[in-house]
């Protein structure tokens, strides 16, 4: 792990997802691109692909600095403190979100982000 880098050692690979989507869009009728866990609480948000962005919000207003994938498939870890995105044994096989559960973005939406 890269030394400069202490939130990452911090984080819990076994923290409880906060459920099969995205929080905020699933409460708001809202779509997604991809899911990110954050690693300190289990909130599960959108990604900065997505309309709203919601990880990245929740990262800014908590100040819980490491997410992770919450794709099928997908180990890597990002803290927002230190712009550092890494993969380590100690997070693979992380929880993810359902297979084919993601409602996905909606059909327009290439439409809404021009």
């Amino acid at each position: 792990m890269d030394e400069a880098c202490d939130h990452i050692a911090k984080a819990d690979p076994a923290v409880e997802p906060s459920g099969p989507g995205c929080v905020e869009c699933l409460a708001g009728g809202g779509h997604w691109m991809h899911l990110r866990r954050c690693l300190t609480c289990g909130h599960v948000g959108c990604c900065d692909d997505s309309p709203n962005r919601h990880a990245s919000a929740h990262a800014h207003e908590s100040g819980h600095a490491v997410i992770q994938s919450y794709e099928p498939g997908e180990d890597w870890v990002y803290c927002y403190a230190d712009d550092l995105l890494t993969e380590l044994p100690e997070f693979e096989d992380s929880a993810s979100h359902p297979p084919g559960w993601s409602p996905g973005p909606p059909r327009n939406w290439r439409e809404r982000a021009a």
